[in-house]
């Protein structure tokens, strides 16, 4: 598992925080195995991604898929104020 921040696209910048799951065997630096099914796992609301979310995605690994799991805007490791927002728009 790696953990990854990055920017929220949607014009507030805000930091996202998401846990990268990947299949035994996976190396990103090798053409051979570069091309994997990839699924996106969201957290419920109130939730983070060490939560359900990363019990899902690394179960998806271990069945062959990279899987994300990550924190939605103001809420975990990701930022946005007020913190526990629950706001669909962002």
């Amino acid at each position: 598992m790696q953990t990854v921040t990055f920017k929220n696209r949607n014009g507030q910048g805000i930091t996202m925080a998401a846990d990268i799951y990947t299949p035994a065997g996976f190396d990103a630096t090798k053409p051979e195995t570069r091309r994997y099914p990839a699924i996106v796992v969201g957290h419920p609301g109130g939730g983070v991604k060490e939560q359900a979310a990363g019990l899902y995605a690394a179960k998806l690994a271990e069945q062959g898929f990279v899987a994300v799991a990550f924190d939605a805007s103001y809420q975990g490791a990701s930022g946005g104020e007020p913190r526990q927002l629950e706001n669909p728009h962002v």
